[in-house]
Protein backbone atom coordinates (compact mmCIF):
# COMPACT_ATOMS: atom_id res chain seq x y z
CA UNK A 1 0.00 0.00 0.00
CA UNK A 2 1.18 3.30 -0.72
CA UNK A 3 0.78 6.02 1.43
CA UNK A 4 0.71 10.10 0.93
CA UNK A 5 -0.58 11.98 4.35
CA UNK A 6 -2.73 14.64 3.59
CA UNK A 7 -0.90 16.69 6.56
CA UNK A 8 -4.25 17.69 8.18
CA UNK A 9 -5.65 21.13 9.02
CA UNK A 10 -2.25 22.99 9.95
CA UNK A 11 -0.23 25.07 6.79
CA UNK A 12 3.28 25.24 7.48
CA UNK A 13 3.35 28.75 7.76
CA UNK A 14 1.23 29.12 10.39
CA UNK A 15 2.76 29.93 14.11
CA UNK A 16 2.82 26.96 16.34
CA UNK A 17 4.03 26.14 19.68
CA UNK A 18 6.28 22.95 20.24
CA UNK A 19 5.59 21.16 23.73
CA UNK A 20 8.06 19.30 24.06
CA UNK A 21 7.35 15.87 25.91
CA UNK A 22 9.15 14.57 28.58
CA UNK A 23 6.66 11.90 29.59
CA UNK A 24 3.43 11.28 31.89
CA UNK A 25 0.60 12.08 29.94
CA UNK A 26 1.46 15.78 30.38
CA UNK A 27 2.25 16.69 27.01
CA UNK A 28 -1.15 16.19 25.31
CA UNK A 29 -2.72 17.99 28.22
CA UNK A 30 -0.41 20.87 27.47
CA UNK A 31 -1.02 20.66 24.05
CA UNK A 32 -4.81 20.92 24.53
CA UNK A 33 -4.68 24.13 26.75
CA UNK A 34 -2.66 25.58 24.52
CA UNK A 35 -5.13 25.26 21.58
CA UNK A 36 -7.69 26.41 24.02
CA UNK A 37 -5.76 29.61 23.49
CA UNK A 38 -6.62 29.59 20.31
CA UNK A 39 -2.83 29.05 19.20
CA UNK A 40 -2.28 25.69 17.14
CA UNK A 41 0.58 23.60 19.17
CA UNK A 42 2.69 20.18 18.23
CA UNK A 43 4.30 17.76 20.44
CA UNK A 44 7.68 16.40 19.58
CA UNK A 45 9.82 13.49 21.41
CA UNK A 46 12.38 15.32 23.94
CA UNK A 47 15.15 13.85 21.87
CA UNK A 48 14.29 15.87 18.82
CA UNK A 49 17.26 17.82 17.96
CA UNK A 50 18.07 21.14 17.70
CA UNK A 51 18.55 21.31 14.35
CA UNK A 52 15.03 19.48 13.71
CA UNK A 53 13.22 21.73 16.04
CA UNK A 54 15.03 25.27 13.88
CA UNK A 55 13.44 23.43 11.23
CA UNK A 56 9.87 23.24 12.47
CA UNK A 57 9.97 27.30 13.12
CA UNK A 58 8.21 27.38 16.21
CA UNK A 59 6.74 30.89 17.73
CA UNK A 60 6.92 29.12 21.19
CA UNK A 61 8.38 26.21 22.90
CA UNK A 62 6.99 24.46 26.34
CA UNK A 63 9.12 21.79 28.26
CA UNK A 64 6.54 19.73 29.69
CA UNK A 65 6.49 18.08 33.23
CA UNK A 66 7.40 14.09 33.29
CA UNK A 67 7.68 11.46 36.60
CA UNK A 68 11.41 11.14 36.81
CA UNK A 69 14.14 13.43 39.02
CA UNK A 70 16.65 14.98 36.44
CA UNK A 71 19.24 13.71 38.97
CA UNK A 72 18.52 9.78 37.67
CA UNK A 73 20.61 7.80 35.31
CA UNK A 74 19.13 8.11 32.04
CA UNK A 75 16.75 10.89 33.10
CA UNK A 76 16.27 12.75 29.84
CA UNK A 77 17.66 16.55 29.59
CA UNK A 78 17.71 19.45 27.45
CA UNK A 79 20.50 20.85 24.79
CA UNK A 80 21.53 23.87 26.27
CA UNK A 81 21.33 25.29 22.83
CA UNK A 82 17.93 25.10 22.36
CA UNK A 83 18.01 28.24 24.81
CA UNK A 84 20.11 30.27 22.04
CA UNK A 85 17.69 30.25 19.32
CA UNK A 86 15.84 33.53 19.92
CA UNK A 87 12.18 31.38 20.57
CA UNK A 88 10.32 32.26 23.88
CA UNK A 89 10.26 28.75 26.08
CA UNK A 90 8.29 27.50 28.88
CA UNK A 91 9.60 24.95 31.81
CA UNK A 92 6.56 23.41 33.61
CA UNK A 93 7.56 21.52 36.59
CA UNK A 94 10.40 18.95 35.52
CA UNK A 95 10.63 21.40 32.45
CA UNK A 96 11.47 24.00 34.51
CA UNK A 97 14.09 21.89 36.53
CA UNK A 98 15.63 20.75 33.13
CA UNK A 99 16.12 24.26 32.10
CA UNK A 100 17.35 25.65 35.29
CA UNK A 101 19.75 22.08 35.44
CA UNK A 102 20.92 23.06 31.36
CA UNK A 103 21.92 26.60 32.53
CA UNK A 104 23.75 26.15 35.06
CA UNK A 105 21.02 26.54 38.36
CA UNK A 106 20.99 24.03 40.68
CA UNK A 107 17.76 21.99 41.15
CA UNK A 108 18.05 19.47 44.73
CA UNK A 109 15.95 18.27 47.57
CA UNK A 110 14.46 20.67 49.89
CA UNK A 111 13.45 18.10 52.58
CA UNK A 112 9.96 19.19 51.89
CA UNK A 113 8.07 17.45 49.16
CA UNK A 114 4.63 19.42 47.42
CA UNK A 115 1.57 17.34 46.33
CA UNK A 116 -1.48 18.70 45.36
CA UNK A 117 -3.21 22.45 46.55
CA UNK A 118 -0.32 24.68 47.57
CA UNK A 119 -0.78 28.38 48.37
CA UNK A 120 1.63 30.62 45.46
CA UNK A 121 3.01 33.84 46.54
CA UNK A 122 3.64 36.35 43.78
CA UNK A 123 7.11 37.98 44.72
CA UNK A 124 7.46 39.83 40.89
CA UNK A 125 3.88 41.54 39.78
CA UNK A 126 5.48 42.69 37.15
CA UNK A 127 6.67 38.99 35.81
CA UNK A 128 5.52 38.38 32.62
CA UNK A 129 3.91 35.73 33.51
CA UNK A 130 1.81 36.71 35.90
CA UNK A 131 0.59 40.49 34.25
CA UNK A 132 -2.78 40.53 35.94
CA UNK A 133 -2.67 37.77 38.24
CA UNK A 134 -3.73 37.73 41.85
CA UNK A 135 -0.62 37.85 44.30
CA UNK A 136 -1.54 35.19 45.91
CA UNK A 137 -3.18 32.04 44.26
CA UNK A 138 -3.69 28.42 44.83
CA UNK A 139 -1.48 26.05 41.95
CA UNK A 140 -0.96 22.32 41.94
CA UNK A 141 2.52 20.82 43.18
CA UNK A 142 3.50 17.53 42.20
CA UNK A 143 7.12 17.69 42.97
CA UNK A 144 10.27 16.19 45.17
CA UNK A 145 13.16 17.97 43.77
CA UNK A 146 12.81 21.75 42.94
CA UNK A 147 14.96 24.68 41.58
CA UNK A 148 17.29 25.88 44.68
CA UNK A 149 19.60 28.15 42.74
CA UNK A 150 18.19 29.95 39.46
CA UNK A 151 20.56 30.39 36.56
CA UNK A 152 22.41 33.11 36.34
CA UNK A 153 20.04 35.79 34.56
CA UNK A 154 17.06 35.04 35.99
CA UNK A 155 15.27 36.11 39.10
CA UNK A 156 12.48 34.54 41.13
CA UNK A 157 9.08 35.51 40.41
CA UNK A 158 7.08 33.63 42.53
CA UNK A 159 7.44 31.54 45.55
CA UNK A 160 5.44 28.45 48.23
CA UNK A 161 6.21 27.90 51.89
CA UNK A 162 8.53 25.03 50.64
CA UNK A 163 9.81 26.29 47.00
CA UNK A 164 11.57 29.44 47.11
CA UNK A 165 11.81 29.77 43.14
CA UNK A 166 8.26 28.14 42.49
CA UNK A 167 8.85 30.65 39.14
CA UNK A 168 11.78 32.32 37.69
CA UNK A 169 12.22 33.98 34.49
CA UNK A 170 14.78 35.64 32.45
CA UNK A 171 12.70 37.87 30.51
CA UNK A 172 15.54 39.74 28.31
CA UNK A 173 15.92 35.74 26.41
CA UNK A 174 12.65 34.90 26.91
CA UNK A 175 12.92 32.15 28.71
CA UNK A 176 10.22 31.23 31.66
CA UNK A 177 9.58 28.69 34.08
CA UNK A 178 7.02 27.19 36.87
CA UNK A 179 7.03 24.53 39.36
CA UNK A 180 3.56 24.24 39.12
CA UNK A 181 1.20 22.60 36.55
CA UNK A 182 -0.31 25.41 35.03
CA UNK A 183 -2.18 22.77 32.52
CA UNK A 184 -4.45 21.08 35.29
CA UNK A 185 -7.78 22.59 36.34
CA UNK A 186 -6.55 22.50 39.69
CA UNK A 187 -4.71 25.35 39.10
CA UNK A 188 -7.36 28.40 38.41
CA UNK A 189 -5.29 30.80 37.08
CA UNK A 190 -3.25 28.51 35.26
CA UNK A 191 -4.56 29.24 31.86
CA UNK A 192 -4.29 32.99 32.47
CA UNK A 193 -0.48 31.97 32.95
CA UNK A 194 -0.33 30.20 29.77
CA UNK A 195 -2.05 32.81 28.15
CA UNK A 196 0.57 35.43 29.31
CA UNK A 197 3.54 33.16 27.37
CA UNK A 198 1.47 32.80 24.11
CA UNK A 199 0.52 36.42 24.30
CA UNK A 200 3.06 38.28 25.64
CA UNK A 201 5.99 36.38 25.71
CA UNK A 202 5.57 34.58 21.90
CA UNK A 203 3.67 37.75 20.91
CA UNK A 204 0.95 35.37 19.05
CA UNK A 205 -2.43 36.14 18.44
CA UNK A 206 -5.43 33.70 19.40
CA UNK A 207 -5.99 33.09 15.45
CA UNK A 208 -6.07 28.94 15.30
CA UNK A 209 -10.02 28.36 15.39
CA UNK A 210 -12.57 25.42 13.56
CA UNK A 211 -13.21 27.81 10.97
CA UNK A 212 -9.54 28.18 9.96
CA UNK A 213 -8.89 24.43 10.76
CA UNK A 214 -11.89 23.38 7.94
CA UNK A 215 -11.16 26.22 5.72
CA UNK A 216 -7.42 25.14 5.68
CA UNK A 217 -8.22 21.44 5.68
CA UNK A 218 -10.68 22.18 2.37
CA UNK A 219 -7.74 23.68 0.59
CA UNK A 220 -5.24 21.24 1.64
CA UNK A 221 -7.22 17.95 0.59
CA UNK A 222 -8.38 19.76 -3.00
CA UNK A 223 -5.11 20.19 -4.26
CA UNK A 224 -3.66 16.57 -2.99
CA UNK A 225 -6.96 14.63 -4.53
CA UNK A 226 -7.33 16.81 -7.64
CA UNK A 227 -9.73 15.01 -9.81
CA UNK A 228 -8.60 11.64 -8.80
CA UNK A 229 -11.93 9.88 -6.67
CA UNK A 230 -11.91 8.66 -3.03
CA UNK A 231 -13.20 6.15 -0.49
CA UNK A 232 -14.18 6.14 3.00
CA UNK A 233 -14.78 3.26 5.14
CA UNK A 234 -17.66 4.84 6.71
CA UNK A 235 -18.39 3.45 10.33
CA UNK A 236 -20.88 5.86 11.58
CA UNK A 237 -18.31 7.19 14.18
CA UNK A 238 -17.17 10.59 15.34
CA UNK A 239 -13.56 10.38 13.48
CA UNK A 240 -14.82 8.36 10.31
CA UNK A 241 -18.09 10.80 10.16
CA UNK A 242 -16.03 14.16 10.18
CA UNK A 243 -13.65 12.88 7.97
CA UNK A 244 -16.21 12.16 5.25
CA UNK A 245 -17.97 15.39 5.65
CA UNK A 246 -14.88 17.46 5.56
CA UNK A 247 -13.72 15.67 2.44
CA UNK A 248 -17.15 15.40 0.74
CA UNK A 249 -17.11 19.23 1.31
CA UNK A 250 -13.69 19.85 -0.32
CA UNK A 251 -14.28 17.53 -3.81
CA UNK A 252 -18.15 16.68 -3.36
CA UNK A 253 -19.25 13.64 -5.63
CA UNK A 254 -15.41 12.98 -6.21
CA UNK A 255 -16.31 10.70 -2.84
CA UNK A 256 -17.58 7.66 -2.36
CA UNK A 257 -18.65 6.25 1.39
CA UNK A 258 -18.74 2.81 1.77
CA UNK A 259 -20.67 2.10 4.98
CA UNK A 260 -20.00 -2.02 6.06
CA UNK A 261 -22.85 -2.55 8.64
CA UNK A 262 -22.09 -5.36 10.38
CA UNK A 263 -25.46 -5.60 12.01
CA UNK A 264 -23.81 -4.76 15.59
CA UNK A 265 -24.49 -1.63 15.73
CA UNK A 266 -26.81 0.16 18.55
CA UNK A 267 -30.57 0.41 18.30
CA UNK A 268 -30.94 2.73 15.02
CA UNK A 269 -27.45 3.67 14.13
CA UNK A 270 -27.59 2.03 10.97
CA UNK A 271 -30.28 3.60 9.61
CA UNK A 272 -29.09 7.51 11.01
CA UNK A 273 -26.09 6.93 9.12
CA UNK A 274 -28.02 6.48 6.00
CA UNK A 275 -30.26 9.11 6.56
CA UNK A 276 -27.40 11.69 7.61
CA UNK A 277 -25.20 10.70 4.67
CA UNK A 278 -27.01 9.45 1.67
CA UNK A 279 -30.08 11.78 2.09
CA UNK A 280 -29.01 15.08 4.03
CA UNK A 281 -25.71 15.74 2.97
CA UNK A 282 -26.43 14.13 -0.38
CA UNK A 283 -22.87 11.89 -0.31
CA UNK A 284 -22.69 8.81 -2.53
CA UNK A 285 -23.13 5.97 0.26
CA UNK A 286 -22.85 2.47 -0.63
CA UNK A 287 -24.70 0.68 2.02
CA UNK A 288 -23.57 -3.08 3.09
CA UNK A 289 -25.96 -5.00 5.10
CA UNK A 290 -23.80 -7.59 6.05
CA UNK A 291 -25.27 -9.13 9.78
CA UNK A 292 -25.99 -12.62 8.50
CA UNK A 293 -22.22 -12.97 7.47
CA UNK A 294 -20.88 -11.47 10.26
CA UNK A 295 -23.14 -13.81 12.67
CA UNK A 296 -22.31 -16.79 11.01
CA UNK A 297 -18.32 -15.94 11.27
CA UNK A 298 -18.89 -15.48 14.94
CA UNK A 299 -21.23 -18.45 15.05
CA UNK A 300 -19.82 -20.31 18.51
CA UNK A 301 -17.04 -17.77 19.58
CA UNK A 302 -16.84 -16.68 22.74
CA UNK A 303 -13.03 -15.18 23.03
CA UNK A 304 -13.15 -11.44 22.51
CA UNK A 305 -9.95 -11.23 20.95
CA UNK A 306 -10.98 -13.81 18.23
CA UNK A 307 -14.05 -11.98 18.33
CA UNK A 308 -12.36 -8.53 17.29
CA UNK A 309 -10.08 -10.30 14.60
CA UNK A 310 -13.28 -12.09 13.15
CA UNK A 311 -14.74 -9.00 12.69
CA UNK A 312 -12.11 -7.39 11.77
CA UNK A 313 -11.09 -9.93 8.89
CA UNK A 314 -14.73 -10.09 7.68
CA UNK A 315 -14.74 -6.23 7.32
CA UNK A 316 -11.89 -6.12 5.11
CA UNK A 317 -12.90 -8.70 2.98
CA UNK A 318 -16.17 -7.14 2.66
CA UNK A 319 -14.99 -3.65 1.47
CA UNK A 320 -12.33 -5.34 -0.53
CA UNK A 321 -15.42 -7.16 -2.67
CA UNK A 322 -16.62 -3.19 -2.49
CA UNK A 323 -13.73 -1.37 -3.02
CA UNK A 324 -13.10 -3.48 -6.69
CA UNK A 325 -16.76 -3.46 -7.92
CA UNK A 326 -18.43 -0.33 -7.07
CA UNK A 327 -15.54 2.03 -6.87
CA UNK A 328 -11.81 -0.02 -8.40
CA UNK A 329 -10.85 3.51 -9.55
CA UNK A 330 -10.66 4.96 -6.80
CA UNK A 331 -6.70 6.29 -5.94
CA UNK A 332 -7.15 8.02 -2.50
CA UNK A 333 -8.71 6.51 0.72
CA UNK A 334 -10.33 8.50 3.82
CA UNK A 335 -8.73 7.67 6.98
CA UNK A 336 -10.07 9.26 10.31
CA UNK A 337 -6.88 9.12 12.39
CA UNK A 338 -6.69 11.76 14.93
CA UNK A 339 -3.51 13.65 16.68
CA UNK A 340 -3.48 11.00 19.69
CA UNK A 341 -2.73 8.19 16.91
CA UNK A 342 -0.20 9.82 15.27
CA UNK A 343 1.36 10.84 18.78
CA UNK A 344 1.23 7.04 20.38
CA UNK A 345 2.19 4.93 16.88
CA UNK A 346 5.16 7.04 16.83
CA UNK A 347 6.60 8.28 13.44
CA UNK A 348 7.73 4.53 11.90
CA UNK A 349 4.03 3.56 12.35
CA UNK A 350 1.73 6.34 11.78
CA UNK A 351 1.37 5.77 8.16
CA UNK A 352 0.21 2.24 8.90
CA UNK A 353 -4.23 1.84 8.41
CA UNK A 354 -6.22 1.96 11.61
CA UNK A 355 -8.76 -0.40 11.15
CA UNK A 356 -12.36 0.96 12.95
CA UNK A 357 -12.17 -2.87 14.24
CA UNK A 358 -9.05 -1.68 15.67
CA UNK A 359 -7.36 -4.95 14.32
CA UNK A 360 -5.08 -5.42 11.22
CA UNK A 361 -5.31 -3.04 8.41
CA UNK A 362 -6.11 -3.43 4.75
CA UNK A 363 -4.58 -5.69 2.49
CA UNK A 364 -1.16 -4.11 0.90
CA UNK A 365 -2.00 -4.81 -2.81
CA UNK A 366 -4.92 -1.97 -2.23
CA UNK A 367 -2.95 0.58 -3.83
CA UNK A 368 -4.64 3.74 -2.18
CA UNK A 369 -3.05 6.60 -0.82
CA UNK A 370 -4.22 7.66 2.57
CA UNK A 371 -6.05 11.46 3.00
CA UNK A 372 -6.14 12.00 6.35
CA UNK A 373 -7.95 15.43 7.57
CA UNK A 374 -7.98 15.28 11.21
CA UNK A 375 -4.55 13.63 11.97
CA UNK A 376 -3.62 17.12 13.55
CA UNK A 377 -6.79 17.40 16.06
CA UNK A 378 -7.92 15.79 19.14
CA UNK A 379 -11.09 14.30 19.87
CA UNK A 380 -12.67 17.35 21.34
CA UNK A 381 -11.54 19.54 18.02
CA UNK A 382 -13.56 17.27 15.62
CA UNK A 383 -16.84 17.48 17.69
CA UNK A 384 -16.49 20.88 17.12
CA UNK A 385 -15.49 20.79 13.19
CA UNK A 386 -17.99 18.04 13.05
CA UNK A 387 -20.57 20.77 14.29
CA UNK A 388 -19.49 23.55 12.36
CA UNK A 389 -19.51 20.86 9.41
CA UNK A 390 -23.70 20.61 10.36
CA UNK A 391 -23.72 16.93 11.00
CA UNK A 392 -26.06 15.62 13.62
CA UNK A 393 -25.83 15.98 16.90
CA UNK A 394 -26.11 12.52 17.52
CA UNK A 395 -22.86 11.61 15.63
CA UNK A 396 -20.93 14.45 16.70
CA UNK A 397 -21.72 13.61 20.47
CA UNK A 398 -21.90 9.93 19.97
CA UNK A 399 -19.76 8.32 22.84
CA UNK A 400 -16.87 6.05 22.14
CA UNK A 401 -18.45 2.69 20.41
CA UNK A 402 -16.03 -0.05 20.42
CA UNK A 403 -15.24 -1.33 16.49
CA UNK A 404 -16.80 -4.46 16.84
CA UNK A 405 -19.82 -2.98 18.50
CA UNK A 406 -22.58 -5.10 20.67
CA UNK A 407 -20.12 -8.20 19.93
CA UNK A 408 -17.87 -7.16 22.49
CA UNK A 409 -20.63 -6.02 24.78
CA UNK A 410 -22.03 -9.75 24.73
CA UNK A 411 -20.12 -11.67 27.32
CA UNK A 412 -20.13 -15.22 25.21
CA UNK A 413 -21.72 -16.74 22.14
CA UNK A 414 -22.83 -13.78 19.78
CA UNK A 415 -26.67 -14.88 18.66
CA UNK A 416 -29.40 -12.98 16.87
CA UNK A 417 -31.48 -13.37 20.27
CA UNK A 418 -28.50 -11.97 22.38
CA UNK A 419 -27.93 -8.49 20.50
CA UNK A 420 -31.73 -7.90 19.80
CA UNK A 421 -32.27 -8.15 23.86
CA UNK A 422 -28.21 -6.26 24.15
CA UNK A 423 -29.85 -3.41 21.77
CA UNK A 424 -32.78 -3.12 23.40
CA UNK A 425 -31.40 -2.66 26.89
CA UNK A 426 -29.02 -0.88 25.54
CA UNK A 427 -31.37 1.77 24.10
CA UNK A 428 -32.92 2.18 27.53
CA UNK A 429 -29.89 3.08 29.06
CA UNK A 430 -29.60 5.87 26.09
CA UNK A 431 -32.43 6.94 26.29
CA UNK A 432 -32.28 7.80 30.06
CA UNK A 433 -29.20 9.14 29.83
CA UNK A 434 -30.19 11.48 27.89
CA UNK A 435 -33.75 12.16 29.27
CA UNK A 436 -31.33 12.94 32.19
CA UNK A 437 -29.14 15.61 29.95
CA UNK A 438 -26.14 13.32 31.35
CA UNK A 439 -25.25 11.58 27.58
CA UNK A 440 -22.56 14.47 27.08
CA UNK A 441 -21.06 14.51 31.08
CA UNK A 442 -20.47 11.14 30.73
CA UNK A 443 -17.75 9.57 29.01
CA UNK A 444 -19.64 6.30 28.11
CA UNK A 445 -22.56 4.84 29.67
CA UNK A 446 -24.18 1.54 27.87
CA UNK A 447 -25.35 -1.96 28.53
CA UNK A 448 -23.55 -5.55 28.98
CA UNK A 449 -24.56 -8.85 28.79
CA UNK A 450 -22.88 -11.98 30.17
CA UNK A 451 -24.55 -15.00 28.91
CA UNK A 452 -25.48 -16.64 32.05
CA UNK A 453 -28.71 -16.95 34.36
CA UNK A 454 -30.16 -16.09 37.25
CA UNK A 455 -33.04 -17.16 39.33
CA UNK A 456 -35.24 -14.36 39.62
CA UNK A 457 -39.63 -13.79 40.16
CA UNK A 458 -42.09 -11.59 37.70
CA UNK A 459 -45.44 -11.84 39.28
CA UNK A 460 -46.50 -15.23 41.04
CA UNK A 461 -43.96 -16.90 38.73
CA UNK A 462 -40.13 -18.23 39.17
CA UNK A 463 -38.05 -17.02 36.02
CA UNK A 464 -34.12 -18.45 34.77
CA UNK A 465 -33.31 -15.17 32.78
CA UNK A 466 -30.18 -12.83 31.97
CA UNK A 467 -28.44 -10.10 33.91
CA UNK A 468 -27.93 -6.87 32.44
CA UNK A 469 -24.82 -4.90 33.50
CA UNK A 470 -24.99 -1.73 33.46
CA UNK A 471 -21.72 0.77 33.03
CA UNK A 472 -21.04 4.18 33.14
CA UNK A 473 -17.85 5.87 33.38
CA UNK A 474 -16.29 9.21 34.06
CA UNK A 475 -12.89 10.17 32.02
CA UNK A 476 -11.25 12.86 30.28
CA UNK A 477 -9.30 10.29 27.38
CA UNK A 478 -9.83 6.70 28.72
CA UNK A 479 -6.53 6.58 29.83
CA UNK A 480 -8.07 6.11 34.05
CA UNK A 481 -12.20 6.22 34.64
CA UNK A 482 -13.72 6.24 37.50
CA UNK A 483 -17.60 4.58 37.46
CA UNK A 484 -20.18 7.66 37.40
CA UNK A 485 -21.73 8.32 40.44
CA UNK A 486 -25.32 8.50 38.70
CA UNK A 487 -28.14 9.59 40.88
CA UNK A 488 -30.44 6.76 42.36
CA UNK A 489 -33.80 7.74 40.64
CA UNK A 490 -32.06 7.05 37.27
CA UNK A 491 -30.59 3.93 38.32
CA UNK A 492 -34.24 2.89 39.07
CA UNK A 493 -35.81 3.75 36.15
CA UNK A 494 -33.42 2.69 34.17
CA UNK A 495 -33.86 -1.18 36.05
CA UNK A 496 -37.08 -1.24 35.78
CA UNK A 497 -37.77 -0.39 32.54
CA UNK A 498 -35.10 -3.14 31.24
CA UNK A 499 -36.41 -5.63 33.54
CA UNK A 500 -40.23 -4.92 32.51
CA UNK A 501 -39.68 -4.31 28.53
CA UNK A 502 -36.65 -6.57 27.63
CA UNK A 503 -37.89 -10.28 27.29
CA UNK A 504 -35.22 -12.67 28.64
CA UNK A 505 -34.04 -9.98 31.51
CA UNK A 506 -35.00 -10.61 34.96
CA UNK A 507 -31.60 -8.52 36.73
CA UNK A 508 -29.80 -5.27 36.27
CA UNK A 509 -26.82 -4.95 38.32
CA UNK A 510 -24.42 -1.48 38.42
CA UNK A 511 -20.62 -1.67 37.58
CA UNK A 512 -18.83 -0.01 40.25
CA UNK A 513 -14.93 -0.33 38.83
CA UNK A 514 -12.22 2.25 38.26
CA UNK A 515 -10.21 1.94 35.41
CA UNK A 516 -7.15 0.40 36.82
CA UNK A 517 -8.11 -2.13 38.11
CA UNK A 518 -10.98 -2.95 35.22
CA UNK A 519 -11.02 -1.51 31.99
CA UNK A 520 -13.79 0.85 30.56
CA UNK A 521 -15.16 -2.08 28.60
CA UNK A 522 -15.90 -5.78 29.80
CA UNK A 523 -13.84 -7.68 27.25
Amino acid sequence: MTVAMCRGAVPCVMDKVLVIDFGAQYAQLIARRVRECHVYSEIVPHDTPVAAIVEMRPSGIILSGGPKSVYEPGAPRVDAKLFDLGVPVLGICYGQQAMAQALGGEVGHTGIAEFGKTDLRVTEPNAVLFVEAPTEQTVWMSHNDAVVRPPEGFVATASTAACPVAAFEDRERGLYGVQFHVEVSHTPKGLDLLKNFLYEACDLLPSWTMTSVIETATEQVRSIVGDEKVVCALSGGVDSSVAAALVHRAVGDQLTCVFVDHGLLRAGEGEQVEETFSRHLKMNLIHVKASDRFLENLSGVTDPERKRKIIGETFIRIFEEVARDEVDDAKYLVQGTLYPDVIESGTKDAAKIKSHHNVGGLPDDMRFELVEPLRNLFKDEVRKVGEELGLPEEIVWRQPFPGPGLAVRIIGDVTLERLEMLRAADAIVVEEMKRADLLRDIWQSFAVLPAVRSVGVMGDERTYGHPIVLRAVTSEDAMTADWARLPYDLLERISNRVVNEVPGVNRVVYDITSKPPGTIEWE
